[in-house]
């Protein structure tokens, strides 16, 4: 079983070619959060697997997503009870390995490795994003390395990181500093573009963007995905001036870019 959590479309991207190497059923992180958070009744805590499961998501300041390890810790897991784990990147996953491996040991699961992949930069909170052409060449330079990544997987083998790196203690640091400086969706905005699609609202992942009068509004409960930025239509949301003029970029699950420069 393949689960996996994704903002802007690079780790669904991932996920869905690992599927198709080993197979194995895909499962959307992002859908289940949203009806667990809602109370759903459908909401769905145990996941059994004949198979070994596979995480998929992004890195957050060289780490999983808190939102990410926080669903592992609520859920509950049976069968083959290896994991492995791969995580998108724009440079490096630093030490992701060493706390997804200490993260097993918590919930009973073996080991099998972290695997990363650098895909096109999202974080336009922080960083540029990267031109329609680069990030064109990157997504297809990252198809054979996540295939491969596949075949190890579906043989049973174990994985290595080839972007990791960094201290584990150090990083935690970073990490913890990270969230208390970004982490937050105070600073979001919208601006006279805005025609009131929804698909902010609808695309988010913690069900923290409700519109009232056609206009979004954030509830406090974010992860800082991307999601909502990058899939506005009409480049209408903004996180205070740090994104102004910046590219939007979204990946289509099948392996298209939403938008050109």
């Amino acid at each position: 079983m393949i689960l996996y959590f994704s903002g802007t479309g690079n780790s669904r991207y991932a996920a869905s070619l690992i599927a198709s190497q080993t197979g194995d059923e895909l499962m959307s992180m992002n859908d289940i959060l949203r009806a667990r958070i809602r109370g759903d009744a459908d909401a769905r805590y145990d996941f059994h697997s004949d198979s070994p499961f596979v995480f998929v998501c992004p890195t957050y300041c060289w780490r999983m997503p808190h939102v990410v390890e926080d669903f592992l810790r609520k859920s509950r897991f049976s069968g083959d009870m290896r994991a492995y784990f791969v995580l998108t990147c724009g440079k490096s996953t630093g030490p992701s390995a060493k706390h997804a491996e200490l993260l097993c040991g918590e919930l009973g699961f073996k080991f099998m490795g972290l695997s990363s992949v650098i895909m096109p930069e999202n974080y336009i909170a922080l960083f540029d994003s990267a031109s329609y052409d680069d990030a064109l060449a990157m997504i297809r330079a990252a198809v054979a390395p996540i295939e491969s990544t596949g075949r190890m997987i579906a043989c049973g083998r174990t994985i290595e990181d080839p972007n990791g790196g960094y201290t584990r203690s150090l990083h935690t640091k970073m990490n913890e500093t990270f969230y208390k400086l970004h982490i937050s969706d105070k600073p979001y905005r919208v601006t006279e573009d805005c025609i009131g699609c929804g698909q902010c609202e609808t695309i988010c992942p913690l069900a923290n963007i409700r519109l009232e009068e056609g206009r979004p509004v954030w509830d406090g409960n974010c992860t800082q995905c991307m999601a909502c930025i990058s899939i506005c239509p009409r480049d209408a949301i903004e996180y205070g001036l740090k994104t102004r003029g910046k590219r939007r970029y979204y990946l289509r699950a099948d392996g298209s870019q939403l938008k050109k420069d």
